[in-house]
């Protein structure tokens, strides 16, 4: 809502005729977008392949066929552009391909308080339809818009995104990476010092433990004292099979919606494999809280899960399961890139090392919000690994207004894939893109090599839909790499080319056999 100041000045004899520079600015500016929008071109100008030849060329045969998603974007923009229209196929809508960073902005600025967004569309169904008795009045961020979105945001928002609640889980974050460490060297080859070929399933238990610890308020043990817990390893199939089989059915031919295929089916069974786990330790966590008698001290902080708690218990279980359910894979796959990133650039690896050791001294020195303040390099090493791998080529916006994107008309509700992380691999947007150069996110350095755009990295979306878990990926991350590289040397002696491929998210395709040798001091 705008809102119009009027300024009066002393000897005007007509101040109602005085308009406040802030409403001229956007009379101006309604102005010139109605210009733009009546010079821009037509919806339907826009370049585009015909439903025919896009499942033609999926099909054996076709140019397309099983070609991995970024060589696929890289050969459609060279074909149609950098705005190209995909169809659209049973009911579902078309999808505009955006690769101009400066149609991003107009975008991202339409979205308003209450940004729509399709969500996946078989949770949804999932959440809804199949067991809408397990979730009663509450389905989750990830499928709901409009004011119910809102309401439930602002709710969140204040529990799971302000700094302050770091300060709650360090010391547990701490100890969950310990254990990590520990694991590193009980598995390693004791000659090559590598690790097994397994080592991604290492990882992921690392990050479940440090989701749990917020989600659940506990740890599980499932890095070293609970290995054998099956439920675990359950859990981790359902979740991998989920993003397996989330490329296909919510971005494919969405052939279930009129016949339930056998992929359906196993996505229904991932679904309750994750709600009945997830909620058996949620509620285990939400009974611990009820029956503590235990007095609280003067000003203690709440847990996450107690605040959620306070909210609403049922509330409390859906969003602790969407914390595990979005928080496993995609920061492992994460933490992945950013391993071979720094295993693979040793000078910059031992720069990151000589930062870490101002603020940590002796291995076993201790990390506190306060010291992990003072490490600029640390961060912008995340950053640039999460930059050359990052866990998807873009984001999916809906414009909640019309608006003009490249010359052209976009009316209002168009679903728009932004394929910012696609190009923060390319010359055109990022100077030696294929390189990994932290430096580029310092502002102490030379910014030769800074991003070409301010709307390009966004690994945790942007505005009011942006990851509403991003505080808590941060400091996993930075907590995991400053250890990692306060007490290994780490290498990567395999070559990383294909190293990720796609899902529903980027996984490793390849086999994480890191070494790992000890520091001495």
């Amino acid at each position: 809502m705008y809102r119009q100041v009027c300024v009066l000045k002393s000897g005007h004899s007509q101040p109602w005729r005085s308009i406040s520079q802030n409403t001229e600015k956007i009379l101006n500016g309604n102005t010139t977008r109605n210009k733009e929008w009546q010079e821009a071109k037509p919806f339907k100008a826009i370049p585009g392949p015909t439903q025919y030849q896009l499942i033609r060329s999926f099909f054996p045969g076709g140019m397309f066929y099983k070609l991995p998603v970024n060589d696929y974007l890289l050969k459609t923009r060279e074909m149609y552009g950098d705005l190209y229209v995909l169809p659209g196929f049973l009911g579902r809508q078309k999808w505009l391909m955006a690769f101009n960073a400066d149609d991003f902005l107009p975008v991202l600025r339409s979205e308003g308080i209450w940004p729509y967004r399709r969500g996946l569309e078989t949770m949804n169904y999932y959440r809804t339809v199949h067991r809408k008795d397990a979730f009663e009045d509450s389905v989750g961020l990830v499928g709901t818009n409009g004011e119910d979105w809102g309401k439930l945001r602002s709710t969140l928002n204040p529990i799971l995104m302000q700094p302050k609640n770091a300060k709650l889980y360090l010391n547990n974050m701490l100890e969950v990476s310990d254990e990590f460490l520990e694991r590193i060297r009980e598995i390693r080859d004791p000659k090559t010092l590598e690790m097994p070929e397994t080592f991604e399933d290492e990882i992921k238990r690392l990050t479940f433990e440090s989701v749990a610890v917020i989600a659940l308020n506990r740890q599980l043990g499932l890095i070293r004292r609970n290995r054998n817990d099956k439920e675990a390893k359950l859990l981790f199939d359902s979740l991998r099979s989920f993003f397996d089989l989330s490329l296909m059915l919510d971005f494919g031919l969405p052939i279930w919606k009129y016949y339930k295929t056998k992929q359906f089916y196993q996505q229904m069974k991932n679904y309750d494999v994750i709600r009945e786990i997830c909620t058996k330790y949620v509620n285990e966590a939400l009974d611990r809280i009820e029956n503590d008698k235990t007095p609280r001290k003067d000003n203690e902080e709440k847990s996450v899960l107690e605040k959620l708690l306070k909210v609403d218990r049922n509330v409390a279980k859906v969003i602790a399961t969407d914390l595990i359910t979005g928080g496993v894979d995609t920061t492992s796959s994460t933490l992945a890139g950013i391993l071979l990133c720094i295993a693979k650039n040793p000078d910059k690896q031992e720069k990151l090392r000589q930062e870490i050791c101002t603020i940590l001294p002796q291995k076993d020195s201790l990390l506190t919000i306060d010291n992990m303040k003072n490490l600029p390099y640390l961060r912008a090493s995340i950053k640039e690994g999460m930059r050359i791998y990052p866990i998807a080529t873009g984001t999916v916006r809906t414009n909640q207004g019309d608006i003009v994107m490249s010359g052209y008309q976009i009316p209002k509700g168009q679903e728009i894939v932004l394929n910012h992380n696609f190009l923060m691999n390319t010359e055109q947007y990022c100077p030696k893109a294929k390189e990994f150069i932290p430096e580029r996110w310092l502002r102490s350095e030379d910014s030769e090599y800074a991003p070409m755009h301010s709307f390009l990295f966004m690994p945790f979306s942007h505005g009011p839909r942006s990851c509403v878990g991003k505080r808590i990926v941060e400091m996993e991350l930075e907590i995991t790499i400053a250890r990692l590289v306060r007490n290994f040397h780490i290498e990567f002696n395999y070559s990383t080319e294909n190293a990720f491929k796609n899902q529903l998210i980027n996984v490793p395709a390849i086999p994480l056999k890191f070494k790992f040798s000890d520091i001495q001091q």
